[in-house]
């Protein structure tokens, strides 16, 4: 369903966002976290981005800033990194249950794919997320299938809430080791913090 009363830019928080549980976060919601670099338990830092797959500001970050925290830190296994699927409106949600129904190593080059190429396929998402899924080896058939699973849709909107209790407002939102971080977050923001608790 449409989400109301969530805009798409950065909530500007009015005070301190408060810490959240670290514990409590990083629960694996029931559909399982999509996660890159260390293992789990074996780095001190973990991020959590809760994003959605229509969101520009999401999409800035994925060009400017994704590709150095990548490479500096994820592919280096210094840090985990988890992304959480926080849809603001029915194409995104449309687009993270393909990305769920795809095979594992298929997702996070995905949401790579939307984020990269989101002016496109957002002006018409029907035919521009079957033309993504294709390229991903979906038919129509299968295509068709995943957006009418409402079981896919009910687990990705559990997350979502998951992002509401943690005091998620808009996207993207940032969590280091339970630390907000809201809106449009630069690199060296995520270096200092992630520096200081390794």
């Amino acid at each position: 369903a449409a989400v109301a009363g969530l805009g798409l830019a950065p909530a500007l928080a009015e005070e301190a966002a408060k810490p959240v549980d670290p514990a409590e976060l990083l629960k694996p919601p029931a559909l399982g976290d999509m996660a890159l670099g260390a293992d789990e338990g074996a780095t001190k830092v973990t991020i959590v981005e809760y994003a959605s797959a229509t969101c520009p500001h999401c999409a800035a970050f994925h060009k400017d800033v994704w590709p150095k925290l990548k490479a500096d830190y994820i592919d280096t296994g210094k840090i985990r990194f988890i992304f959480r699927e926080f849809p603001l409106n029915d194409p995104a949600l449309a687009a993270f249950m393909i990305a769920r129904a795809a095979p594992k190593e298929s997702y996070f080059p995905l949401i790579d794919v939307y984020f990269d190429t989101l002016q496109t396929w957002a002006q018409d998402p029907a035919n521009g997320l079957l033309n993504i899924a294709k390229q991903a080896g979906f038919t129509q058939e299968k295509f068709d299938a995943t957006l009418k699973d409402e079981k896919l849709a009910k687990g990705i909107m559990e997350i979502r809430d998951g992002g509401v209790k943690f005091g998620v407002k808009g996207t993207p939102t940032f969590y280091v080791n339970g630390k907000q971080l809201d809106g449009e977050v630069t690199y060296d923001t995520l270096k200092a913090e992630i520096d200081k608790l390794l």
